[in-house]
């Protein structure tokens, strides 16, 4: 295969959960322009439908599922539906997720556990159910969106959010575990680790220490709307069948000093 065969992903069906908006929509867009078909999942399914209507204008099948990924039942659904419409799943983009800021010599534990829950317990089920689907059909691709908090401890002034940070370096090990047990069934699972991008859930924060943080970025500025498309099309197509358990950090050089 040439390398324009390696990375289409022509006949192949992606789930991509808080994919309505931000970096999630950012990877639904990549996926389908590489030719996937797309099940958008969030929250809040109206925004998932405006952007089903986008993708499909690509030429491919999208379509939006109401999905709060810290519930089991919305976990469950979200991969029946898709076998329902698709008759299989070959990629899950495991991106949705939460954060809370407090301070933390007293952090409230119903916060930690909310966190911790769709973080990490969540995805973790979300991925067995669809890699239970995957085994049947031979194989498939698990990505995980972590963060460079899982490498880097913070100044609270800078990022006081201290169950966001444990829950991103929990899914950096999931990523490997995962990986190795699954390799026998087909399965890889690798992982994303944004830095800095200003999505609805960061710009806040980011205008706020954008002088403190942006001289430490070599390339002095922030990840902007095309800086992770082409990363998550390599994990989800043939491309990367010899890459598993990797954690990719995309940063523009910050975590490198």
């Amino acid at each position: 295969m040439n390398v324009f065969d390696l990375l289409s992903l022509k006949g192949k069906t992606a789930v991509v959960t808080g994919g309505s908006i931000g970096l999630g929509a950012q990877m639904c867009s990549a996926l389908a322009e590489a030719g996937a078909n797309v099940v958008v999942a969030a929250r809040k399914v109206e925004r998932c439908a405006a952007l089903c209507e986008e993708l499909e204008k690509l030429g491919v099948r999208a379509i939006p599922a109401a999905c709060d990924v810290g519930k089991p039942e919305d976990r469950q659904n979200l991969i029946d539906l898709t076998v329902k419409e698709f008759g299989k799943v070959d990629i899950l983009v495991n991106n949705a997720g939460i954060t809370w800021a407090a301070d933390s010599l007293n952090y409230p534990m119903d916060k930690w556990e909310r966190v911790l829950n769709v973080n990490v317990t969540g995805l973790f089920d979300l991925s067995a159910i669809a890699a239970r689907v995957m085994k049947e059909h031979g194989g498939g691709k698990i990505i995980n969106v972590a963060s460079i908090a899982a490498f880097v401890g913070a100044e609270p002034e800078m990022q006081d959010t201290v169950a966001y940070q444990a829950s991103k370096g929990a899914v950096v090990i999931l990523t490997k575990d995962l990986a190795m047990k699954w390799a026998r069934y087909g399965i890889y699972v690798n992982a994303i680790a944004p830095g800095y991008f200003p999505t609805h859930m960061s710009s806040g924060l980011l205008e706020m220490t954008k002088d403190r943080v942006l001289p430490r970025i070599p390339l002095r500025r922030f990840g902007g709307e095309h800086d992770l498309k082409g990363l998550v099309v390599l994990l989800a197509s043939a491309a990367s069948d010899f890459i598993t358990g990797q954690t990719f950090i995309v940063d523009g050089g910050m975590t490198c000093g």
